[in-house]
């Protein structure tokens, strides 16, 4: 696929995807424009400045009849709009899967150098590392149900709140990191290692993020970018399978693949 279809089928399934919501009088971008640029950006990744150069000087007459909002009045506007992901959210069903991915915004020797840091220290891949952990909850075809972020020196047991909300909708499967002395929600099944190998398709997901959007490691600083970065993650890795299968309608339902989307 070229850049141009990529841009279209992502924007015809946004359009799709969404409810109506009402345009601002005097807004330039309809709502699925801009969270078609939201989606683009967590595509593309990398910093922002970079992806708004590339989109409007290659695309800036494809949204907002031909004007494209300026650079940092785009990004509050991605901030402000960002609940309009969760409606790109999927169901649950009988079985989901729980896990969380590190994600490094510093070098660890730069630990402390401002009071506005958002990451903390925490331990990747047997390195310490600056940064967060998003927490992921997918159902059995991976698209994503719910999700959470926190500072990477968390444990997992922070995020059960993202599983208590489909208490009687679904058993999520998870692994030892999600313990708690305390107890864990009656809907969490807490696996041993080597069993229920369902969860692997956790893993698959994390891994395309890594490959295809440069997921980790991001640019933002401050906690309100971070979580707009990752709503549109999130959105888009549900789109992205949507637009997979939609080309390819043999394929078996539970296969993944957005490699061919890269930009």
């Amino acid at each position: 696929m070229t850049t141009e279809d990529i841009i279209l089928h992502i924007f015809y399934l946004v359009a799709t995807s969404l409810p109506a919501i009402p345009r601002h009088a005097q807004a330039k971008l309809y709502p699925s424009e801009l969270v078609t640029i939201g989606i683009l950006f967590a595509l593309k990744g990398g910093h922002f400045r970079a992806f708004y150069r590339w989109l409007k000087r290659d695309y800036g007459d494809w949204f907002g009849d031909g004007t494209l909002p300026e650079r940092t009045r785009l990004q509050r506007l991605l901030k402000t709009h960002q609940d309009w992901c969760d409606l790109l959210l999927s169901a649950p069903n009988f079985f989901t899967v729980i896990d969380s991915y590190p994600v490094e915004l510093l070098f660890p020797i730069r630990e402390g150098r401002s009071k506005q840091q958002v990451g903390k220290k925490g331990r990747d891949k047997g390195r310490w590392s600056i940064g967060i952990k998003i927490c992921m909850l997918l159902n059995e075809v991976c698209r994503v149900v719910n999700w959470d972020w926190a500072t990477m020196n968390v444990n997992d047991k922070h995020f059960h709140p993202v599983v208590t909300p489909f208490i009687g909708e679904t058993i999520v499967l998870a692994d030892f990191g999600f313990r708690d002395k305390d107890g864990v929600p009656e809907n969490l099944k807490i696996c041993k290692k080597g069993t229920w190998n369902e969860r692997m398709c956790v893993e698959t997901v994390f891994s395309m993020l890594t490959t295809v959007c440069d997921l980790k490691r991001i640019r933002h600083r401050l906690s309100a970018y971070i979580q707009m970065r990752l709503a549109y993650v999130v959105a888009m890795f549900n789109i992205l399978l949507d637009l997979f299968h939609l080309r390819h309608p043999e394929a078996d339902p539970f296969k993944m693949s957005i490699a061919e989307f890269s930009l």
